[in-house]
């Protein structure tokens, strides 16, 4: 979760009241802090967070150990390098270049206080600081101890997937999924197809990392099982449910979709209502005139990775929502990328599969990819639709909740931005955010301000004229912005003109269309207010009656 100010703001102080000791460590660093501190620091509290299930862990300069607020100046003056280098840096020397999810920098009491968040140490592989493990012990920092080890260790634990469910056998699977595992396993096979044809049953599923040396695994169940064989599972019960919601969020109809998985992805498909979304008339021809509302072949990728990626042990089901406007997918287990910056970025891959021997067989049955792509390009179908980008949930521990957009949010903007082939992947995911009003960090917001994509004092932040311009979207632009001060003066002086007025009156009257849209009311009031005093120190106008409830007047009808 990235934070906007006022949020770390609250999160800093309950921390100073509220911390645990194991997750959270308070550093004066006034003026300097060893880089290699920096460092082991990283690597305790990321290898506690996880032990301790914590999504996050802090790292707190300008708070004393007795949890009073100093303020630093570590790196205020660039000396060393600037804050946000630190993340390359820290990357440079940890094991999977783990790094910090973000640095924070936030005035607190007239104090300069720096927060590093800190992620949970990846499930089975101890975060490392140029190669040895650091935990907490109280107020210091030691070596990893063995027994801290083993547990992040035994968090991947056997792979289950790969488990032989000694009394089953292929009587328990289903005929008609074994027919379309054949069929599927042979479109990889090339010239070879002729050859599996003379194979049995169970030959082809040994070959396709289905069964393991004959005998029947979970995933050959999970993929291929009659419904019945569930019970193999003790008290598991491997399913897909669709609920459809009426427009009120009631439940409108729903069905249970149980193994053979194989076969469930289709029938699920057919239940959801994918029909046609007509453009409004007028919009640019670079759009089609008519699209579905869900790209098939993305709603597969979803529903396929829930089956590859959830953590069955928890005892949970793979969900499919479906609203008027929108799908939303939900499986039980982590999200193993951690971030969706993360699984962005070109090469990606995972430091580790959950399920490897069900993932092997599903990219064997072509239900998924073998190069970690699903995320980019699911990414990729909606940006070529123009529609917005899909919304990963991962607030909840060890759940994945994923929503898919069936309209544009944004008539005109966002449609045109994501065609806009100028735009790599990461920047596009970063503007959809602002759209969707999501926090982005900092130094995020700084890379797209340098390329004119946005503008506004982050966090409230706006897509600039350039991209407005393009899209049609100079009134949400203008809005955005503000008009000019020499505008806000015209009005004051037209509306005093008419009668005085006190100075909520004049913030009502601006509020129409000339104040940005973004500013709270608070600031909007103190904009006002300071409008005002600006004129009056010019002579332009001037207050009558005590400062609260003064009603102001042209200068010019001071004298008639």
């Amino acid at each position: 979760m990235i934070y906007t100010t006022e949020q770390m703001r609250g999160k800093i102080k309950d921390l100073i009241i509220t911390f645990e000791t194991e997750a959270v460590e308070f550093k004066e660093a006034k003026v300097n802090y060893s880089f290699n501190d920096i460092g082991k620091y990283f690597s305790a509290l990321s290898n506690e967070a996880n032990l301790r299930t914590h999504k996050e862990a802090w790292l707190i300069f300008g708070v004393t150990n007795q949890k009073e607020i100093c303020g630093t100046s570590y790196r205020q003056d660039k000396r060393g390098g600037s804050l946000q280098s630190l993340k390359k840096e820290i990357a440079a020397s940890t094991n999977e270049r783990l790094t910090f999810l973000e640095i924070y920098e936030v005035m607190i009491d007239g104090y300069r206080i720096i927060a590093f968040q800190i992620p949970p140490a990846i499930p089975g592989i101890p975060t490392t600081w140029n190669g040895a493990a650091y935990a907490r012990e109280g107020e210091s920092i030691s070596p990893l101890p063995m027994n801290k080890v083993d547990l992040i260790r035994n968090q991947l634990g056997l792979d289950w997937s790969k488990g032989i469910v000694e009394d089953a056998t292929i009587d328990d699977l289903d005929p008609q999924a074994i027919q379309y595992a054949r069929q599927l396993f042979a479109k990889r096979q090339g010239d070879r197809k002729k050859v599996l044809e003379t194979l049995t049953d169970i030959e082809v599923l040994n070959k396709a990392g289905i069964t393991f040396k004959g005998k029947i695994t979970r995933t050959a169940l999970l993929l291929l099982g009659k419904s019945e064989s569930a019970f193999f599972f003790e008290g598991i019960t491997p399913r897909i449910t669709w609920t459809l919601y009426n427009a009120d969020n009631s439940i409108k109809a729903y069905e249970h979709f149980d193994m053979p998985l194989l076969l469930a992805v289709d029938k699920v498909y057919a239940k959801i209502r994918n029909e046609k979304y007509r453009y409004i008339a007028g919009q640019q021809t670079l759009f089609p005139e008519e699209v579905d509302q869900y790209d098939p072949s993305l709603i597969k990728e979803i529903l396929n990775n829930c089956i590859a990626h959830s953590d069955y042990r928890l005892r949970g089901k793979i969900n499919v929502e479906e609203f008027e406007d929108r799908l939303v997918f939900i499986n039980e287990g982590a999200f193993i990328p951690e971030t969706i910056e993360q699984a962005l970025e070109p090469g990606y891959k995972p430091p580790y599969y959950r399920n490897a021997f069900l993932c092997r067989a599903m990219v064997n049955l072509y239900m998924i990819d073998t190069n970690s792509m699903g995320i980019p390009m699911i990414y990729q179908i909606q940006r070529e639709k123009c529609f917005p980008l899909p919304t990963y949930d991962l607030e909840t521990i060890n759940r994945v909740s994923v929503t898919v957009f069936g309209k544009i949010l944004d008539k005109n903007y966002t449609q045109l931005l994501h065609a806009n082939g100028n735009l790599d992947l990461q920047t596009v995911y970063l503007l959809d955010r602002i759209q969707k009003r999501e926090p982005i960090s900092h130094e995020n917001y700084v890379t797209l301000r340098k390329n004119g994509l946005v503008e506004g004092r982050y966090p409230n932040i706006f897509v600039s004229f350039k991209v407005a311009t393009a899209v049609g979207q100079k009134t949400a632009y203008i809005r955005n912005r503000g008009l000019d001060e020499s505008v806000c003066r015209h009005l004051i002086m037209q509306a005093l003109d008419i009668q005085p007025s006190t100075m909520p009156e004049l913030l009502e009257v601006l509020d129409r269309g000339a104040l940005s849209a973004v500013l709270s009311p608070d600031q909007k009031a103190r904009k006002v207010s300071n409008l005002l005093q600006k004129m009056k120190n010019e002579g332009i106008v001037y207050p009558v009656g005590p400062r609260n409830k003064a009603k102001w007047y042209a200068a010019k009808s001071k004298t008639k």
